[in-house]
């Protein structure tokens, strides 16, 4: 994994040199990843949806984190003009799909979800994969994170000679 101190430093520095651009894009793939994932799950209120069981307190941080590292990490997808290609680099973008979708099963509602209904039935949904939920979404943040590092560490800076 990347999360050693040095991949830290090396994605808040290259965070240090995005544009307004790049920073635009994370604004815009935050608001969407927070509507494709809250409003389906009701976690964003909406005549469209209902839950049968309330949100948890813990299904708004999990949602606006979520949204925060997926804008992060679809910002990496914009290109700057001081980036170096790396070919053959594994770029944690599987990583972030996966734990975009693990989400939208954390932050659920545990009876509302055909998958675990037919499964576990409701009464299994809300013994069993209920108290599940907040595990998923420390994993699923987890993913998200580990996506962004990758993709932030592998951008790389070419420094312009002063003569140039």
């Amino acid at each position: 994994m990347s999360s050693s101190p040095r991949s830290w430093s090396r994605a808040g520095a290259t965070l240090r040199t995005w544009r307004a651009r790049q920073w635009a894009v994370v604004g815009l793939g935050a608001l969407a990843t927070a509507l494709v994932v809250g409003v389906p799950t009701a976690v964003v209120p909406s005549p469209l949806f209902s839950r049968s069981v309330p949100v948890q307190w813990w299904n708004y941080p999990a949602l606006f984190a979520t949204a925060a590292l997926a804008g992060i990490t679809l910002g990496t997808y914009v290109h700057q003009p001081y980036q170096r290609e790396q070919s053959g680099v594994r770029d944690g973008s599987r990583l972030g799909v996966v734990g975009s979708v693990l989400t939208f099963f954390a932050v659920g509602c545990p009876v509302c979800n055909k998958l675990v209904l037919v499964l576990l039935g409701a009464s299994g949904a809300i013994s069993y994969w209920a108290p599940l939920q907040p595990l998923l979404a420390v994993l699923s943040l987890g993913l998200l994170a580990e996506a962004a590092l990758r993709r932030l560490s592998f951008q790389s800076v070419c420094p312009v000679p002063a003569s140039a």
